[in-house]
């Protein structure tokens, strides 16, 4: 009855229609897949968003643990942030793994545009393979620099994008395209294709487009640069004395090629470079490196995504998290990233919204890095190559590791072996150092650290014996290796150098089986052999000691200049 006494005029009944339509059937992610719209379709669905709706975008949060935290659901559910990154710490059980991506995703799809979000991890091949489980363990992208081939930078890229593809995973902070140029670089390292900027360019150019190729929204890191330190931006902030002229011919020449190739998203490093314009102030929250360097000169399009904002390198500089990840936005950074999830009213979430309703040029950049990230996802989440937003658990046990990409990866682990002491046999006046056949060995003792190199070394010398050497114990390494005559020793880094040392007096023959960098070889000269492998995978050991026994030829080239110290 009361419905009937009321009589609206006409011009509120058609406002009322029109409230309801726009109420009731908002723009959403699904639309136009012509990439000249996509432009226009993520300006347009920012403008219906509300300013915290937007700032959500910005977000991309960890989590502890193999399930969803109860947090992570809140902040997917009550926010609709736009990502989430997933570490080493969730995903043991590729399969769990898969079905908590599912999970985050369905809720995702639930909010109001049903935007689906960008999930993340580092699986850079090698030595950083956040995705555990199933996965493939790689040579890694400096036995790619060691073979010279973009393609197999190319086939690295999409066997593990394709390999993150079956899980869900759709973003890949890969590749790694630091320049390695600080020889005493702990946190580099193997993650670099090597010392030569060009060939770097090269070769993260040819892996990012094996990602894209798979699906995988690739992305380049650290910028500028995190190769001429040797500090770790996780603990403090490193300053790298580089000036400008020498970035450009140098650290950035990679972004200078990726860029030009379409490259769609760049983490920003937090690394302090006080011969530029930024001074002290870490890229990561410099306008100068992110909007002037990056936007304006290199003419980078695609997103800009912070390291982790929870490191100190980005903290100790701002002085708190929050005022981190506000000028983390102000520089021109798209995404803020932090591998732990907050609480739903944290500082880091509360100074941002108030900040957008005080402050109408941070309104404006919240607004603007949300158009940017939407873009991505049009570009990248929809359509006939897009990876599925849920993942089908029953292709999980069957894809990984992936059946073609692990006859890759042994072939790229042999084309990768490289000689970096002692001689192959024919050369005149030796009979060579290597081929190193069991009956030429004699005693084998094989001394490391790593199961797989006992395991393959007691296939190539089945008559080897094995120790295990402990760097927080004492040793009797020297007592076992006196009655071998020859020792196999496997070397991945400074740890492993006072045993190694102990054996130069006894006059035995010694073979040094280097993994991850080889730059500790320049310590060891008087050793009679020694090869590099780059990486700790079964499929690096097998190619190693093939090499030694002289099934396949030792054609890696070392790619970084020796500097050899007595």
């Amino acid at each position: 009855m009361l419905f009937l006494k009321l009589k609206p005029c006409i011009p509120a009944v058609a406002a009322l229609l029109v409230l309801i339509q726009v109420q009731s059937f908002p723009l959403d992610f699904s639309g136009p897949e012509n990439p000249t719209d996509i432009s226009s379709h993520a300006a347009a669905l920012v403008e219906q968003m509300s300013d915290e709706q937007a700032l959500a975008q910005t977000f991309m949060l960890g989590w502890v643990g193999a399930t969803p935290s109860p947090l992570i659901l809140d902040w997917i559910r009550d926010r609709n942030i736009g990502g989430i990154k997933i570490f080493g710490w969730n995903t043991e059980d590729t399969t769990k793994l898969a079905e908590t991506v599912g999970v985050l995703q369905s809720e995702a799809l639930q909010g109001a545009f049903h935007i689906p979000l960008l999930v993340a991890t580092d699986q850079e091949g090698g030595w950083i393979r956040h995705v555990k489980g199933a996965t493939s363990e790689t040579p890694g992208n400096m036995a790619i620099g060691a073979s010279g081939r973009p393609l197999d930078a190319y086939w690295s890229g999409y066997y593990i994008g394709r390999e993150l593809a079956v899980l869900g995973i759709n973003m890949n902070f890969a590749p790694t395209v630091d320049v390695y140029t600080n020889r005493d670089s702990v946190v580099i390292g193997p993650r670099a294709f090597g010392a030569d900027p060009a060939r770097v360019g090269i070769l993260g150019t040819a892996f990012m487009k094996g990602q894209h190729a798979a699906g995988i929204i690739a992305t380049a890191k650290h910028y500028p640069g995190h190769g001429d330190t040797n500090l770790d931006s996780h603990g403090v902030l490193p300053q790298i004395s580089a000036s400008f002229e020498q970035l450009w011919e140098r650290e950035l020449i990679p972004y200078r090629l990726l860029t030009k190739e379409g490259l769609a998203a760049i983490m920003s490093g937090h690394l302090a470079f006080p011969n530029t314009q930024a001074g002290l102030t870490p890229a990561s929250l410099s306008s100068w490196f992110l909007q002037d360097l990056l936007r304006g000169k290199l003419g980078f399009q695609g997103i800009i995504i912070t390291d982790d904002l929870m490191m100190n390198g980005a903290t100790m500089s701002a002085g708190s998290l929050s005022q981190a990840a506000k000028e983390a936005l102000l520089a021109g950074n798209d995404i803020i990233m932090l591998s732990k999830t907050p609480r739903l009213y944290d500082p880091v979430w509360t100074r941002l919204a108030d900040a957008m309703e005080q402050e109408p040029h941070f309104r404006a950049r919240v607004r603007d890095a949300a158009r940017r990230v939407l873009a991505i996802k049009l570009t990248y989440l929809r359509g006939e190559q897009a990876i599925p937003w849920i993942p089908d658990l029953k292709k999980v046990a069957s894809s990984l590791p992936d059946p073609e990409g692990t006859a890759f990866f042994l072939n790229l682990a042999a084309r990768s072996v490289t000689l970096v002491k002692g001689t192959p046999a024919g050369e005149p006046g030796s009979e060579g150092t290597f081929p190193l056949s069991p009956e030429k060995a004699g005693k084998v003792l094989l001394a490391g650290q790593y199961e797989d190199f006992f395991k393959i070394g007691k296939l190539a010398y089945p008559e080897a014996s094995g120790y295990w050497y402990d760097p927080e114990g004492g040793t009797d390494l020297v007592h076992y290796a006196e009655g071998a005559d020859t020792i196999i020793f496997c070397l991945s880094n400074a740890d492993g150098l006072p045993f190694l040392k102990d054996l130069q007096d006894l006059h035995k023959q010694v073979i040094v089986f280097s993994v991850l960098s080889p730059v500790h070889l320049d310590t060891v000269p008087w050793v009679d052999g020694a090869i590099a492998v780059y990486s700790y995978s079964q499929e690096s050991f097998i190619a190693g000691f093939s090499a030694i026994l002289g099934r396949i030829p030792l054609e890696g080239t070392l790619p970084f200049p020796s500097n050899k110290r007595p």
